[in-house]
C-alpha cells in the first residue's frame, strides 16, 4: 500500500517537482503547504502517512512544525528537506523525532524509495551518518535541578535498560548495524532485533536515528568512541 504524503516547502517549484515525481510512481500527494503553520494545519486535517518538510520556512520553521505535528500525531513520519547534509537543524530535527532527511537535490528514485522506507517505520539515515551529526552538534549531557535532563521527544533515563541493552545501545550509537551487533556480541540477528525492539519501547524511541542521538546525549557514548 502506497503512503499518502504532505509536501511542505515555501518554494512552489520544489513542491511541484516532488508532487510530479511521487504521483508518477503511484504515491498519493494528499496536500501541500507553503509554510510551517500551514503544514501543521494540513497534517491535522489530512492525516498523511509521511510529511516532506522543508527545514527553513517562513512564519513557522520546519523544525517547530515537526515538533507540533509529532506531538499531535506520533504515527506520522517526517522527512526533513535541507540543502546541507550536516546542518544543525537536521540534528535538532532528529532529536525531535524526525525519521531522517533528504537533500533537496535528491534523485527521483531516492525520493520515492525514501518515502516508502520511512512509511514502513524505519529510519532513513544510516547510523554512521546520524553519528556524524550527533558528534558535531550534540550538547554534552547536563543535569537539571532534578538531577536529570529530558528531551521533549524522548525519555533519556537509561535506568530501565538491562546491562545488555545498554551495551547494544552504545554500539548502535557507534554506528553498528544489527548484523554487526550480532557478530560483535556473538548473538543471532533475531536476538539482536529483540533487544533493539525492547530498547525502543523502554525509551520511547521511534527508530535507530533517535537511538544514536540518545546514546550520545546521555553520555553513554562520547564523540570519538570506537574510532
Amino acid at each position: 500500500m502506497n503512503p499518502r504524503v504532505l509536501i511542505a516547502d515555501d518554494q512552489v517549484l520544489v513542491r511541484t517537482g516532488f508532487r510530479m515525481i511521487l504521483t508518477a510512481n503511484g504515491i498519493e500527494v494528499a496536500g501541500e503547504a507553503s509554510d510551517g503553520l500551514e503544514a501543521v494545519e494540513a497534517a491535522a486535517r489530512l492525516k498523511p502517512d509521511v510529511v516532506l518538510m522543508d527545514i527553513r520556512m517562513p512564519n513557522l520553521d520546519g523544525l517547530e512544525a515537526a515538533r507540533r505535528i509529532l506531538a499531535a500525531d506520533p504515527a506520522i513520519r517526517i522527512l526533513m528537506l535541507t540543502t546541507f547534509d550536516l546542518d544543525k537543524y537536521v540534528y535538532d530535527a532528529l532529536a525531535a523525532g524526525a525519521s531522517g532527511f533528504l537533500l533537496k537535490d535528491v534523485t527521483p528514485e531516492h525520493l520515492v524509495a525514501s518515502v516508502r522506507l520511512v512509511d514502513t517505520g524505519d529510519a532513513l539515515l544510516a547510523p554512521s551518518i546520524t553519528r556524524r551529526l550527533v558528534e558535531k552538534f550534540a550538547a554534552p549531557p547536563a543535569e537539571d535541578a532534578g538531577g536529570a535532563k529530558a528531551s521533549p521527544a524522548v525519555h533519556r533515563d537509561l535506568a530501565a535498560l538491562t546491562p545488555r541493552e545498554r551495551e547494544i545501545l552504545a554500539l548502535m550509537g557507534r554506528g553498528l548495524s544489527n548484523t554487526e551487533l550480532a557478530a560483535r556480541l556473538v548473538l543471532s540477528e533475531a536476538t539482536v532485533k529483540t533487544h533493539v525492539a525492547h530498547i525502543f519501547t523502554k525509551l520511547s524511541l521511534r527508530d535507530r536515528a533517535q537511538a544514536v542521538v540518545v546514546a550520545y546525549e546521555t553520555g553513554l557514548v562520547a564523540p570519538g568512541d570506537g574510532d
